[in-house]
């Protein structure tokens, strides 16, 4: 990796270049998560400038960048006003922070809530079945008890009372989301925010998905019921400028009603003889690219460019939930509402996991999501607006892709598979069964996905068909479904030294 004399700065370039062949395409419209491409032309040449600007500023010290806090406040205004925040609203007194992303802003609204109730040994957060997994992985690192209230099977969203019938004398955060990633639906954020603010407690939205196109769907006539800081009791809010606002990776921003509630938020030390350490987010040293990025993505865009893209988007969804029904075999999980179309199979139906091989085989790269507590396994499609000129040949595709599942046949598991998937318990896995799992499934074995410099192997090889892969860990438990997946990622973050 490190040459003795250094490389040639194209003869590097190329090497990434060339890694970067291994990549789901990131533009054009075909993949349905990870990335989020509006279409716009010249925007990547002005987000990558922007960033190169800033790259080397840190965000540690205001005081030594002036510049940069300049352009965290212009995003943070930017988002209180997109979500009913600043002068002349019910919220005027909004303020915020810019983090590295979605989870890091979950962890920070989890944190600001406990740390106001110092006198809680044993806090404790509410949350819907469908919320994001980052409130488990806040709850994990801040050792706070995480109730989880279960969803409808029909309206994919939490029961009011049953949300306000978990709250604890221990709770400190109620949250929900508007929209839920998995199915793309806004859970009923006033009834939930009322029944926080009854019982004195925090409720945070996790607006981080698709959020910011919310309000403008709703200025496009659509129905979008309440959910932003127009609706009382709402105290904070977190939204992914690198999602829907369309800035690079990776910029998130939270924030809180006033500043009162953001205070928790802070991390302060003074109790050592280097300089006084004062930290609004997890990270100390930030690089001021992501933020000079998103800022130039948001100015250059503006309030218009949003509009349309979000007019882009809606109508992309529209046709892709057409398609969707138009097939025979798959359903809708919900009415789409948001900028997700997610389906199922229904009886009868086409294997939904060979179904997505199916479609990758054309080109069409989807998020399979596994079934939980009585809610099928699903395909998740993230729509964004470049998807907007490609609705044309999804159908046709999606059609040829459900016939050839059909012809394929479900996924059978063998026998020894089906039996370990039954019975093996977390503990029981060793690193012996795991490599042997894995063998079986085409995972981390043979030539390797690509090359890296002096032919050194540069990522373990997956199969292309994920179909029995995700079989097993559909047929598994959460708790082995997660311990499986630690040791298969393991597997393949292994250095070739």
């Amino acid at each position: 990796m490190i040459d003795e004399n250094g490389v040639a700065a194209e003869a590097v370039l190329a090497e990434i270049r060339a890694l970067r062949a291994m990549d789901r395409p990131t533009h054009g419209g075909r993949l349905f998560a990870y990335v989020y491409d509006p279409a716009v032309p010249g925007l990547d040449e002005l987000a990558a400038a922007a960033h190169r600007e800033s790259a080397h500023v840190n965000g540690l010290d205001p005081t030594a960048f002036p510049s940069l806090l300049a352009m965290e406040n212009a995003l943070v205004a930017a988002a209180g006003r997109v979500l009913g925040g600043g002068p002349g609203t019910t919220a005027p007194d909004v303020v915020g922070s810019v983090t590295s992303g979605g989870t890091e802003s979950l962890i920070l609204a989890v944190k600001a809530a406990r740390d106001a109730h110092p006198e809680q040994a044993a806090p404790r957060i509410v949350v819907p079945a469908s919320a994001h997994a980052a409130f488990a992985k806040a709850a994990h690192y801040l050792r706070v008890a995480l109730d989880v209230v279960p969803v409808s099977p029909d309206t994919l969203r939490p029961d009011p009372a049953a949300m306000a019938a978990a709250i604890r004398p221990e709770t400190v955060l109620v949250a929900c989301s508007a929209p839920s990633y998995a199915h793309g639906v806004v859970d009923p954020v006033e009834e939930i925010a009322a029944a926080a603010a009854r019982a004195g407690v925090r409720c945070h939205v996790d607006a981080c998905f698709g959020g910011w196109t919310l309000p403008y769907l709703r200025r496009l006539g659509e129905p979008v019921p309440p959910f932003d800081f127009a609706v009382p009791g709402v105290t904070s809010i977190s939204v992914d400028l690198h999602k829907y606002a369309y800035a690079p990776k990776g910029v998130s921003v939270l924030l809180h009603r006033d500043a009162s509630l953001r205070a928790p938020q802070y991390f302060a030390y003074a109790d050592w003889p280097g300089y006084t350490m004062i930290n609004p987010v997890i990270a100390s040293t930030r690089s001021g690219g992501p933020i000079a990025a998103a800022y130039a993505t948001l100015r250059h865009l503006g309030d218009a460019g949003y509009l349309a893209l979000a007019e882009r988007t809606r109508d992309a969804v529209a046709g892709l939930a057409a398609a969707v029904r138009g097939v025979d075999g798959l359903r809708l999980m919900a009415e789409p509402e948001s900028t997700v179309v997610c389906f199922t199979a229904t009886e009868g139906g086409p294997d939904l996991f060979v179904l997505v091989d199916e479609l990758t085989a054309r080109g069409w790269h989807t998020q399979p999501q596994l079934s939980y507590a009585g809610l099928p396994a699903s395909v998740h499609l993230t729509v964004t607006a470049a998807v907007a000129p490609r609705v044309p040949e999804f159908g046709p595709d999606l059609s040829e892709a459900v016939a050839a599942a059909r012809a394929a046949g479900p996924v059978a598991l063998p026998a020894e598979l089906a039996a370990l998937a039954g019975a093996l318990t977390p503990d029981a896995l060793t690193p012996e069964l795991v490599a042997g799992l894995a063998a079986g499934l085409g995972l981390g074995a043979g030539p390797a996905a690509g090359s890296g410099p002096d032919g050194a192997s540069s990522a373990a090889p997956l199969p292309e068909r994920m179909a029995l892969v995700n079989t097993l860990l559909d047929a598994a438990p959460p708790a082995l479904r997660e311990r499986l997946l630690v040791e298969f990622v393991g597997l393949l973050q292994r250095p070739s030294w």
